[in-house]
């Protein structure tokens, strides 16, 4: 007689250990692996291995595989549901990373050397990156719901497999992604396109240069092909689990982190799929089990991302789903009803944060953050130069520190047993990038001050420091007057012939281009501004009461300022058009998305720390902006 497959196996004891076992050796690989185990590297991964090996033959043995799967639903379900949810808070962060990844330089030159096609690109998909965003975050819940009551397991289990495969290739890419190589990368240009003249102008001016990185593969009247010897984009962060790492824990995984992350995954997916023609719907016994287990392992990672709305979620998604499959009737009493179901909920918030803002701000201008402290957070890394030596008969390497008493005691190079490899940079302290960069720089062209620049505090402080004498000169052949300053005055080249003097004047230092307000910024008492990641772009719908808050901040001596990405004729046109007189500057588009994802949105800040933050949708009138504010 067949024996019967159970979870506990022939054993639930010995299969437990050999369960919890195999965890352990994951573990040890893992950190066999990590940079931070660099000295036990080797005796981690040989205990890695043992545990791995012996708990799996302890399983067949024992009938415990069933045990591992379940055991590996509860966990990757769990990290689906909280993973889903971390990104699709911000589903437009994770779109904007999707796009770095769909850039031609990115992702697209490893098929383009691989498979040996350089006309290959992604770039289309850049259009589809927030629809594709929002469909990975919803799949990932979905999975996890699934997975965890054990609905549609073979669809479940297949789906997560294709998607782990992809993220793996994904962060294998980020880990060995390599700004120094070159790839080819092949481009069709018309010929009314200047980037085209230019490039063929390049090629003519290099032709006798055969090793050249650029190359005419064909030409006609209308069109251009050239081949491009380019560098690829490397991309510092997966995005995995969008700024939620960085905001809680105080640093992103790694590239190479992130990698084992999702390999993980894919180790314990694997058990779920060899596992899947012995995995049926859970019965109202075995949810009383997996639920709370599932619930356990969100709240761990809710804990870790200091944020338990994925708890609340996931007690909702998961129950809601088993009470459709129980009440939906004929249509939706079901696992796809389930999967409705979730969909809905997912959808719902989504939907929200898409047209407010992230349920939870992990970024480095949430409300609540000290500006002043997230500019001056950075480490700056501490390293270590050594020599490497290795031995001529039995290969054994040393490093040393040359200005080490050890090294010149050795006197090792007089040694003719050893020879001189290298030199290696051993990392002591790692540098780590302040939240707040100086991308972060919102400034204006002194030749574009505008009379209502020239009110805002910080411009007017800095034109008044950086004010020195000069003359002014008209020039007598053109008709034309010109400032001087007194440094650099002199007969021999403005001499009375040409040049007659006016006046002498106050004018700004010529050495002074730009006018920067970014530590006026996080140094006022009080200041309000307006963000906009593209001006032209923006939903103006509430600029009347911009207009109005703008006004009431210059009647109570408050500094009001509009920070932007665009050209300065198009600013000027548009506070023309919409009669919006207030200072505007200008700031990386890059950096203002991350300010908020709101286009345009509302700040206060107060003494560097950001008292509050509005979205467009939620721009509050006057009377409520007083009562908050003033």
């Amino acid at each position: 007689m067949k024996e019967k497959i159970t979870i506990q196996g022939r054993s639930m004891l010995f299969n437990s250990v050999f369960v919890i076992a195999n965890l352990i050796g994951v573990v040890f690989i893992t950190l066999g692996f990590h940079a931070g185990f660099e000295d036990a590297s080797i005796l981690f991964r040989l205990i890695g291995l043992v545990l791995i090996i012996s708990s799996i033959g302890g399983m067949v043995i024992f009938n415990g595989r069933l045990l591992m799967a379940s055991v590996s639903r509860v966990l990757v379900g769990g990290l689906f549901i909280v993973s889903g949810l971390v990104k699709a808070n911000d589903p437009a962060g994770f779109a904007y990373k999707l796009e770095e990844y769909f850039e031609d330089g990115a992702l697209a030159f490893r098929i383009k050397e691989l498979f040996g096609a350089p006309e290959f690109s992604l770039e289309f998909f850049m259009d589809y990156a927030l629809l594709l965003s929002i469909i990975i975050c919803v799949a990932e819940i979905i999975l996890g719901v699934l997975v965890i009551i054990g609905g549609k397991i073979k669809i479940v289990a297949y789906s997560m497999l294709l998607m782990m495969v992809f993220f793996s290739f994904l962060t294998w890419h980020t880990a060995n992604c390599d700004s120094s190589i070159k790839f080819l990368d092949r481009d069709t240009y018309e010929m009314t396109d200047p980037i085209a003249q230019i490039k063929i102008d390049q090629i003519n001016a290099n032709k006798d240069n055969p090793d050249y990185d650029l190359k005419i593969v064909s030409q006609s009247e209308t069109t251009v092909v050239i081949d491009e010897m380019k560098q690829p984009q490397c991309v510092d962060d997966c995005g995995c689990f969008g700024d939620a790492m960085e905001g809680s824990v105080g640093r992103s995984l790694t590239p190479i982190e992130s990698f084992w992350k999702d390999l993980i995954l894919v180790y314990l997916i694997l058990w779920i799929f060899i596992s899947m023609g012995r995995i049926s719907p859970n019965t109202r016994a075995e949810n009383r089990i997996f639920i709370p287990a599932s619930l356990v392992v969100i709240l761990f990672f809710s804990w870790i991302f200091s944020w338990y709305f994925p708890f609340f979620f996931g007690v909702a998604a998961i129950l809601g789903s088993l009470w459709v499959i129980k009440y939906g009737g004929k249509i939706l009493g079901n696992y796809y009803g389930a999967a409705v179901y979730v969909t809905i909920v997912s959808m719902l918030m989504i939907g929200y944060v898409l047209l407010f803002l992230p349920l939870k701000d992990y970024r480095a201008y949430a409300v609540g953050s000290d500006l002043k402290e997230k500019m001056s957070d950075g480490i700056e890394g501490v390293y270590e130069s050594l020599l490497v030596y290795k031995n001529k008969k039995t290969g054994e390497e040393k490093e040393y520190n040359s200005a080490s008493s050890e090294y010149n005691d050795s006197k090792i190079w007089e040694d003719e047993n050893w020879e001189y490899l290298s030199m290696v940079q051993k990392v002591i302290v790692p540098t780590k990038i302040p939240s707040i960069t100086d991308q972060f720089n919102p400034f204006i062209d002194v030749y574009d001050i505008s009379e209502y620049e020239k009110e805002f505090p910080a411009v007017n402080q800095i034109l008044s420091k950086s004010s020195i004498e000069g003359v002014r000169l008209k020039d007598l052949k053109y008709d034309s007057e010109l400032d001087v300053s007194l440094n650099e005055y002199n007969l021999n080249d403005y001499d009375s012939l040409s040049y007659a003097v006016i006046d002498t004047i106050q004018m700004l230092d010529p050495s002074i281009s730009e006018v920067s307000i970014r530590d006026f910024f996080v140094n006022a008492d009080k200041i309000v501004l307006v963000f906009s990641q593209n001006l032209l772009q923006g939903d103006w719908r509430n600029i009347e009461d911009l207009k109005a808050i703008a006004e009431e901040c210059r009647t109570n001596q408050i500094p009001f300022a509009v920070i932007c990405n665009g050209a300065r004729a198009d600013i000027n046109n548009f506070r023309e058009e919409n009669k919006f007189f207030v200072p505007f500057f200008v700031n990386d588009e890059t950096e203002l998305k991350a300010i908020c994802r709101s286009n345009p949105a509302l700040m206060v800040v107060e003494k560097g720390v950001v008292k509050a933050k509005y979205p467009f949708r939620s721009t509050p009138n006057l009377n409520v902006f007083k009562k908050k504010h003033l």
